[in-house]
């Protein structure tokens, strides 16, 4: 698969785009109006704490308190390798023996802000490197899940085991696949130096504060994306290009060559047909190449794709025409989840299947290509009415909730009462 990112540079906004053979599979965004809040640590202090929530909420000097679940505040916490940056919920304890009104602690975005709730927190920090995830507080070591290789696997846990500083924990990113020890020093002496910077700043200073922020766009995906399986690093700013080579010749010299600058005079998204492909990511409904298509629909609480034949009418018979015809839709849904960083509940309402073997093949299929997102996803299964049950993980806000805005005369339903279109409408004609 031939992969790039195209990173566009702005004024006012600025894009990186991951394409995989041609076709748009992850875009991020990112303004100087939007506070992007994961990975921020900060000095906060306890406003309330909800015994019947197992929670309690922080003042990060944010406009909405964080929410701190008991879960995020025990010490001895489980971490899983299946995640790279960051540890799965312990079970949880009680709220009330842990915090208290007024007590200060230093906390860490994982979760940004949607709707009406704040971000959350958790008080386990995780500093990410290019190749390794420091835990300061979590004698733990794994491996990416993303590297498959059982002995490559079991080589790189005992590189982190001899490198593991005492009283903490290391997680062996994706792109350390095939690196050996001497690879990790460097970036395991800037993560302790960032660590001890950051435990500096967290001693004085008014509270509450922010006392570390996350990279801004282009360099974390310097840092998260551009691995070896990244043909292209493409970038349409000179003095960005300039500190990416800088960068890369410091983390990883030998995809350097790899980065280029976009000297041509014109849109850089509109010369890649990016701008197209990502107004298909914004629309409600997704055309599929059989003839088929999607109808995206988004609630609160979660989000329902319907799948319909469309145009297509299939060659032979009806079984045949509805399985094909799910088959490219779950391909199609699992880029779109990707795409549009769709999380929380998913229901899917495929074409209905009869036969017991054809519907395995469909879910089957969509587990397989979710295995491509780097975001966890979990496939419940198949309901008696013949629905999907599944769950994405939500971290930030969906592409939906950063590029549109909501309608000031429908309040977001796309909808009017019939009365004030049909008032328009006469006036219209009256002119």
């Amino acid at each position: 698969m031939r992969k790039q990112l195209i990173a566009d540079i702005g004024l006012n906004e600025s894009r990186v785009a991951l394409v995989e053979d041609g076709e748009l599979a992850e875009i991020y965004i990112e303004r100087p109006d939007i506070d992007r809040l994961v990975g921020n640590i900060y000095r906060g202090k306890i406003s309330s704490v909800l015994p019947g929530m197992q929670a309690a909420f922080v003042d990060i000097g944010y406009e909405k308190n964080a929410f701190l679940y008991a879960g995020d505040i025990i010490t001895k916490k489980e971490y899983s390798e299946d995640v790279d940056d960051h540890p799965h919920d312990a079970k949880d304890g009680n709220i009330a023996d842990l915090v208290s009104v007024g007590q200060e602690l230093t906390v860490q975005v994982i979760k940004e802000p949607i709707g009406s709730k704040g971000p959350r927190v958790t008080t386990h920090i995780t500093l990410p490197g290019r190749h390794l995830v420091l835990l300061p507080d979590a004698e733990y070591t794994g491996v990416s899940r993303r590297i498959v290789d059982e002995e490559e696997r079991a080589k790189l846990k005992r590189i982190a085991e001899n490198l593991k500083p005492e009283g903490m924990g290391l997680i062996v990113r994706t792109a350390s696949e095939g690196m050996e020890e001497e690879d990790f020093k460097d970036d395991l002496s800037f993560l302790l130096k960032l660590w001890k910077n950051i435990k500096g700043k967290g001693k004085s200073g008014p509270v509450p504060r922010c006392i570390h922020k996350d990279l801004s766009l282009v360099y974390r995906m310097v840092r998260d994306l551009f691995t070896k399986d990244i043909d292209k690093f493409i970038i349409n700013d000179r003095s960005h290009y300039e500190r990416i080579l800088e960068l890369v010749d410091i983390v990883s010299p030998g995809l350097k060559r790899r980065v280029e600058f976009f000297a041509k005079d014109e849109n850089i998204f509109e010369y890649y047909q990016l701008d197209s492909k990502l107004a298909r990511a914004l629309s409600r409904k997704v055309w599929l190449k059989c003839g088929g298509y999607l109808v995206i629909d988004r609630t609160e609480a979660l989000t329902v794709i319907d799948v319909n034949t469309g145009k297509y009418v299939g060659r032979s018979n009806l079984e045949d025409t509805v399985l094909k015809a799910n088959m490219e839709a779950a391909d199609e849904i699992a880029r779109q989840l990707r795409l549009r960083d769709i999380g929380g509940i998913i229901i899917i309402d495929f074409i209905d299947m009869h036969d017991k073997e054809h519907q395995q093949m469909v879910l089957d299929r969509l587990k397989q290509v979710l295995r491509n997102d780097r975001t966890k996803s979990i496939v419940v299964g198949m309901t008696g009415l013949g629905l999907i049950e599944m769950t994405r993980k939500k971290v930030r806000q969906d592409l939906s909730s950063i590029m549109l805005a909501e309608c000031p005369y429908c309040e977001g339903t796309g909808r009017l009462p019939v009365s004030d279109v049909n008032g328009k409408a006469n006036k219209s004609g009256d002119k």
